[in-house]
């Protein structure tokens, strides 16, 4: 297995390293097919590791690769750990990412940078293998800082741009404010369970007083709400949307929002020690779920919307972790990744067809243009709020039947952001397919086209996965589903309350009655949209005014400390103590060089004179 896995991780950083040396000789195809190779490979590899897992007694295995760092009780080897929950991570990011891989050969077609492009996809994959393959934290941090810079380099890809520099580095800060979360975690831990390897502090995490763990749960929901944009710093992914769409799908499906609900569950010993932690893990993805929801009824842009929609699937996510539904996270978090690619590809396909146009005002009546975008956003949409038999209604139905059990009220704020979510992505699906061809006010613009075939494979083949991606976790099948693979993960992990046979029923027809009406309310008031009309709130378009409440408290003020700092502080105070030290110097030496003659006769004088006075104060004391 070692080998294996070793690969698995080490083939995306490979096809990096070929790219950046060979990349300037080989044509766009050679190129984009390089990069995609080593992804897909990655993925061949990660399917022979499962089955190695799964066919073994003992399915944690630590691959030791070299020792790292040893200065003096800190002892942090460079070290993988394969078990069911790596092993799963590994599977949906190498799977999706190599789809999306192949998606960009297409979009990023012409583009000037296309070899630097591929060399931050590739590196992006790496980054998140090493983060979900690590064996301990301090690992983990390196593969978390990894997919952060990947994130400013790929968000900011079209730097010359000021929304897009603006973007990159709104995203780089959010996401230090969650590295903070992460480091302060660190050395709660290895202080108190002296290791940071993470089945060394399972071993003992029962040995952390409550104030300790509560203390360490609350830095890791930090470090989560930076990296998976959750309350209260969720507002830097929407912008992201600034990035080429490939770059949005990657970072929304498979990598790095994922990577702070996967924190989250890997230190599930953890958080078991802390109710309060817990609590208010459960209460701010609940919150996140629903504030993100609402603001995306309102959305314009096409990729923000979407961008809301991931900002709420992860509170899902999160609000699972919180009331202890663990595999119900990695469920959704895996079901989310197809249905989630699906739709920003798809998103992508539209943006195609109309050079760049992203503004749903300015779309409809695409169906009959794009043959296969169309159906398969349909099946996104429809696997998003929940239809049954598409994956989305299993996983998400899952998390509310485990919140439900755990509190009612967190439950029925699930069930209203379900409503607006079936609402949010009728709407999109309606202005871009349905209606009127707004497209056609805007002067010289051609026919809509269907994108290319590697474009359009990959949403077939998310298509599929969208439709029957449920069936990794019928709650029936428990045996043999994604849940019962986890179990030795979570097996030491008290279990969340069951639902009965007939609550589950019940909880599973609220969520289709859910789905339908927002369906319904948005197909109602969108279906004949006329030029003019508007249904959208003004405070939720812009965003609850979070980013206004930021800048009013912390941008602006911090501004003015600056332009103070700079004006008063730095030339009066700091420049003015250098320059007072130097003219006191000066002064003193103006002084002293008055009694410096140049005659030697005066000096001999000054001799003598001192001389006596010695000869003086002797004499005087003897006497």
């Amino acid at each position: 297995m070692a080998p294996t896995a070793t690969l698995l991780l080490l083939l995306p950083l490979v096809g990096y390293l070929f790219v950046l040396m060979m990349g300037p000789a080989l044509k766009e195809k050679v190129l984009g097919a390089i990069a995609t190779g080593v992804v897909a490979a990655s993925f061949i590899l990660a399917v022979v590791t499962f089955f190695m897992v799964l066919h073994r007694s003992n399915r944690e295995v630590t691959i030791h690769l070299f020792n790292w760092i040893n200065v003096g009780s800190l002892h942090v080897p460079a070290a993988l750990l394969v078990d069911p929950l790596s092993i799963t991570m590994c599977l949906f990011v190498t799977g999706i990412s190599a789809l999306i891989h192949l998606y960009s050969i297409g979009y990023m077609h012409g583009e000037k940078d296309f070899r630097k492009f591929f060399l931050y996809l590739n590196l992006f994959v790496f980054s998140m293998l090493l983060l979900v393959l690590a064996n301990n934290l301090l690992l983990t941090f390196v593969g978390w800082e990894g997919v952060g810079v990947c994130s400013y380099w790929l968000v900011s890809y079209y730097f010359t741009k000021d929304s897009a520099a603006s973007a990159g580095k709104k995203a780089f800060l959010y996401n230090r404010v969650g590295d903070f979360g992460l480091l302060i975690a660190m050395f709660l831990l290895f202080h108190h369970t002296h290791t940071l390897n993470y089945l060394g502090i399972f071993h003992v995490a029962g040995t952390l007083s409550p104030t300790v763990a509560t203390l360490t749960v609350l830095a890791l929901l930090l470090a989560a709400t930076g990296k998976s944009a959750q309350i209260p710093l969720f507002n830097w992914l929407p912008d992201a949307m600034e990035g080429p769409t490939p770059v949005s799908a990657l970072i929304h499906a498979a990598t790095m929002v994922t990577a702070g609900v996967y924190l989250l569950v890997r230190m599930s010993p953890v958080l078991t020690m802390s109710a309060d932690g817990r609590a208010a893990i459960a209460v701010i993805g609940g919150l996140t779920a629903f504030v993100a929801a609402t603001i995306a009824t309102s959305q314009q842009d096409i990729k923000k919307v979407l961008a809301f929609s991931t900002v709420s699937q992860i509170g899902y996510m999160v609000l699972a972790v919180g009331v202890g539904a663990y595999s119900a996270a990695i469920f959704l978090m895996v079901a989310h990744a197809f249905y989630k690619a699906l739709l920003f590809l798809g998103a992508g396909s539209v943006i195609h067809s109309l050079d760049g146009e992203q503004d749903l005002r300015k779309m409809g009546g695409l169906a009959k243009y794009l043959p296969l975008t169309f159906p398969a956003l349909m099946v996104g949409w429809l696997a998003i709020i929940g239809i049954p038999p598409f994956s989305g209604f299993f996983a998400k139905g899952d998390v509310l039947t485990k919140v439900f059990a755990d509190n009612k009220f967190l439950w029925a704020l699930g069930v209203v952001t379900a409503i607006l979510t079936a609402y949010y992505m009728t709407r999109l699906f309606v202005l871009t397919f349905r209606g009127t061809e707004r497209f056609r006010e805007e002067k010289d613009r051609h026919d809509p086209h269907e994108s290319p075939w590697v474009m359009t494979l990959p949403l077939v083949v998310l298509s599929v996965l969208a439709i029957i991606g449920g069936i990794i976790d019928l709650p029936w099948a428990h045996a043999s589903s994604l849940a019962g693979f986890l179990n030795p993960v979570f097996g030491y992990v008290p279990a969340v309350a069951a639902a009965s046979t007939t609550e589950q029923w019940v909880l599973a027809a609220v969520d289709v009655v859910a789905a339908l009406i927002g369906l319904a309310a948005a197909f109602t008031i969108w279906h004949d949209l006329t030029v003019g009309e508007r249904f959208e709130s003004k405070f939720l378009e812009h965003v609850w005014y979070w980013d206004d409440a930021y800048d009013a408290t912390i941008g602006r003020p911090l501004t003015e400390v600056a332009v103070f700092s700079d004006t008063v502080v730095e030339p009066q105070v700091i420049d003015g103590a250098v320059t007072g030290v130097a003219v006191a110097i000066r002064n003193s030496a103006e002084g002293l060089r008055k009694i410096q003659s140049g005659f030697v006769r005066q000096y001999a004088l000054a001799m003598v004179m001192g001389f006596a006075v010695i000869i003086v104060y002797l004499v005087a004391r003897v006497h």
